[in-house]
Order: structure tokens, then C-alpha cells, then sequence
């Protein structure tokens, strides 16, 4: 997996905000899945495999969501801020969380129940509607984030500072205490 993210670096750095441009853009991506589930009648079996009001259980969903967000920014690195390519790392993110959430952990938590038929394969297209919109809104959220070049060098451990205090450090150690 690693040679096909290198096109685009690995880690983002510390100015760019990745996890808070995840987060962003799965709260946004949210918004066309909970219409795939209520087309598909799956919010309403969802809650009721889970004990909870539809409303309760968009809202935790929406934040699971966020945390899903800014571990898809976290996992895909600079590769989810693409914009070609950020859909198809979306989607198979999406899909990647629809086996681990509704087919493995849901069911833990349910005692075996999982929604199937007509509203599993809503939960499942949601999924991918999610990452979809998340990969796709990744980019455009992301770029007002990033700190300008003028402001992200005056962190410590950025730029110039950053050069001359791990200098510093390194001669400290070296004469001792």
C-alpha cells in the first residue's frame, strides 16, 4: 500500500491539519449517507438493532462519523487530500468500515442482530455514499486550513526555529551537563 501513496508523500505536516480537515469533511459526508439510510429504510432498523430513537442514532452515527473522518486523514495521509484520487480512496475507506462496523462490530454489540436484505445493502451503499463524499470534499476543506508559509514558520517546530533549536539541542548534549 505504501508505493502507491508515495506519488504523493506520506505524512502531512504539522501546518496542514489533517485530522480537523477529516473530521470536516465526514461531518459534511454525513449528510448525503443519512439520506441513503432513509431511502432505504436502514436508520430505522439501525436504531432498533441498537436500542435507540433514529434521532439518538444519527447523532452518535454523526460523530462516530467525524472520528472516521480524521482516521481516514490519518491513514491515507497526503493521498486523502487528492483530488482524483481522493473518491476512490474514500470509497474503499467507506467500504473498509462498513465490514468493520455493521458486519463485525455491530453485531458484537447487538447480540447477533444486523440489518439485512433491503436495508443492509442501505447500510452498505451509505457507506460508500459517506466515502465518497468525504474523499471528494477532502481537498476544498482541507486548503483553507493550511497555514500560510509566513505563519507556519514561526512554530518551534517548523522552520528556522526549529533548525537552530534542534542545533542547539545537539550541542547541549554534546558538552554534557
Amino acid at each position: 500500500m505504501a508505493l502507491f501513496l508515495a506519488a504523493h508523500g506520506f505524512d502531512p505536516g504539522p501546518s496542514q491539519r489533517p485530522f480537523a480537515a477529516g473530521a470536516i469533511s465526514g461531518l459534511i459526508g454525513t449528510i448525503p449517507a443519512i439520506g441513503v439510510l432513509l431511502a432505504f429504510g436502514s436508520l430505522t432498523v439501525e436504531a432498533q438493532i441498537l436500542g435507540m430513537s433514529p434521532l439518538l442514532t444519527i447523532g452518535l452515527g454523526w460523530a462516530v462519523m467525524a472520528i472516521a473522518g480524521a482516521a481516514y486523514a490519518r491513514i491515507f495521509g497526503r493521498a486523502a487530500n487528492s483530488p482524483r484520487g481522493g473518491w476512490l480512496f474514500g470509497m474503499s475507506f467507506g467500504f473498509a468500515l462498513w465490514a468493520a462496523g455493521a458486519v463485525l462490530v455491530l453485531p458484537l454489540v447487538s447480540g447477533g442482530r444486523t440489518p439485512a436484505g433491503h436495508a443492509g445493502a442501505g447500510v452498505a451503499l451509505s457507506l460508500l455514499v459517506w466515502g465518497f463524499a468525504t474523499g471528494i470534499l477532502m481537498p476544498f476543506v482541507h486548503r483553507p486550513l493550511h497555514e500560510d508559509i509566513e505563519t507556519a514558520s514561526n512554530h518551534s517546530e517548523l522552520g528556522p526555529d526549529a533548525a537552530t533549536g534542534a542545533k542547539q539541542l545537539i550541542n547541549e548534549r554534546r558538552q554534557g551537563p
